[in-house]
């Protein structure tokens, strides 16, 4: 039986050991994620992740999502490819204001659950064509709540809306 050609080796000894520092960087991102995020008695602390925003784990319509917390946003938004894969229908046009300019969507309902206990059932969504891979938790959900920022910890009550 013939042997792999010595490059065809030494490629998949390259491609496997790309594979596992993959994983291992996938596996540290999610536990540093996991610690930036707990819940103190009555209070919920998420700390300011390495790219200057918090990020509240949670749920819409059961599939799990990182929300990046953004109290600039009126509404709370999410992608129109989230959108589509949640297969949310369309009520309605908008026209949302954002750091890129004005840009048009259309609303959505979709039931949110938030790390902590934070829910919000047929909640109205933005759904924007161009957002990216992470949903924006505005001020219609935070604005429900008591929370304040201390350093780089936003601290929510729970329990405790405005």
């Amino acid at each position: 039986m013939n042997e792999f050609p010595r490059t065809l080796k030494i490629a998949t000894v390259w491609l496997l050991l790309g594979v596992v520092v993959f994983l291992g960087f996938s596996t540290f991102q999610a536990q540093q994620q996991k610690a930036r995020f707990s819940i103190d008695g009555s209070a919920i602390e998420i700390e300011r992740g390495p790219d200057g925003h918090y990020h509240w784990p949670g749920t819409l319509n059961g599939r799990e999502v990182d929300f990046l917390i953004d109290t600039g946003a009126t509404r709370s938004a999410i992608s129109a490819e989230l959108a589509r894969e949640l297969d949310l229908e369309a009520l309605g046009s908008v026209q949302s204001s954002t750091a890129g300019g004005v840009v048009r969507g259309h609303i959505a309902r979709a039931d949110l659950v938030l790390e902590g206990g934070v829910r919000a059932e047929r909640l109205p969504l933005v759904v924007l064509p161009a957002l990216g891979d992470k949903p924006l938790l505005g001020m219609d959900v935070l604005g429900r709540l008591h929370w304040q920022q201390q350093g780089s910890v936003l601290r929510i009550e729970a329990g405790r809306p405005r």
